[in-house]
């Protein structure tokens, strides 16, 4: 580890190889004095390398709190939302001594995330909007050192200096999770495609069907019944806001139902294990569960994502090999009924007692 980290080991390498994308092989074969380097490891970390720590985010051992990270208003967003980072999770897992008292302090905030993995922009259904939620985290992390002051750093930090947290979650946010999650990101911001509608962050790891539909119907619902009292009361611009959250919930019935083209396909599993409407499993990723949502076209940003075909080409056992050559197509759809009708193949035939 410590001659990898050394200049010498980079000079070596380009005394074999001189070419911009340097071979894999070449790696290894760079001269290596294991006696000289073991006495520089020993003087440099006598007490064997440091335990496991990292401020970033993306990292499995990040410790999960906003304070001591990279990206404080990213993981104060995704704490709101409930989100926990696998550090927080496994006591078994080789961290060091710092990182598990910041792993101690992460889950006093536990209180302050959402039940439900819903946060909606605009106060809906009692609760109030996501900046206000957001600023409660942010305040209880910061504790003392939490103030006006603090805040506005923070929005400076993320080129948003100037303006209020709520303009940053409604149009920095997203944008920048999904620079930050390598185009795959975990919240998702669903809107009807006006500043002053209705939109909300979703915890994609807690978006199950059950979930989906309480977005689509009891919190989407509300701000249809507060828009329907607003054209009563000849409120500005309620009678465009009420059309334009009728337009997403009705592509959110879409993705509920899963009918072609708002189906999700896994080019690993055959026809019958294909998801029904909206049953999509985390273990398949984001790439592919996130489809409909773009197809529908409801995201505030769109992720960088494509469903080319896969490198490489697959074994003849393959569910689609047949159709597709062995070519790793994920841009399928397939409509419910085709799937519906190999589920009913595969059942097994009834007997009589």
């Amino acid at each position: 580890f410590t001659f990898l980290q050394s200049g010498q080991y980079l000079s070596e390498i380009r005394k074999i190889n001189q070419k911009l994308d340097v071979a894999a092989h070449t790696m290894i074969k760079v001269p290596f004095n294991i006696d000289y380097w073991q006495k520089v490891a020993s003087e440099k970390y006598p007490k064997g390398l440091p335990a496991p720590y990292s401020n970033d985010l993306t990292q499995w051992i990040f410790h999960g709190h906003p304070i001591q990270s990279e990206q404080p208003l990213q993981v104060a967003v995704a704490r709101l939302l409930g989100y926990r980072w696998p550090a927080e999770l496994d006591p078994e897992m080789e961290l060091s001594p710092e990182a598990r008292t910041w792993v101690q302090k992460s889950a006093e905030l536990l209180p302050l995330a959402d039940d439900d993995g819903i946060v909606c922009l605009p106060p809906v259904r009692g609760k109030r909007p996501a900046a206000e939620r957001l600023l409660e985290v942010l305040a209880a992390a910061y504790g003392p050192e939490w103030s006006a002051v603090r805040l506005t750093e923070l929005l400076a930090a993320v080129g948003y200096a100037g303006k209020n947290l709520e303009a940053w979650l409604r149009d920095g946010f997203f944008l920048q999770h999904c620079q930050l999650f390598h185009q795959r990101p975990f919240i998702w911001h669903l809107w009807d495609d006006r500043k002053d509608g209705f939109a909300a962050l979703v915890n994609y790891h807690k978006l199950d069907r059950k979930t989906l539909e309480t977005l689509t119907y009891t919190y989407l619902g509300d701000w249809l019944q507060r828009q329907q009292d607003g054209m009563k009361r000849q409120e500005a611009g309620a009678e465009e806001r009420l059309a334009a959250a009728q337009a997403l919930q009705e592509k959110l019935k879409l993705i509920l139902a899963g009918e072609d083209p708002y189906d999700i396909f896994i080019r690993w599993k055959p026809l019958e294990q294909q998801p029904l409407g909206w049953e999509p499993d985390l273990n398949d990723g984001v790439r592919l569960n996130i489809r409909p949502f773009m197809t529908a076209d409801i995201l505030r940003q769109r992720p960088k994502i494509n469903w080319n075909k896969d490198r490489g080409k697959d074994v003849e056992s393959a569910p689609w090999y047949n159709l597709y050559k062995g070519e790793r197509i994920n841009g399928h759809h397939l409509t419910l009924a085709e799937k519906a009708k190999s589920r009913e193949a595969e059942k097994p035939p009834t007997t009589l007692a």
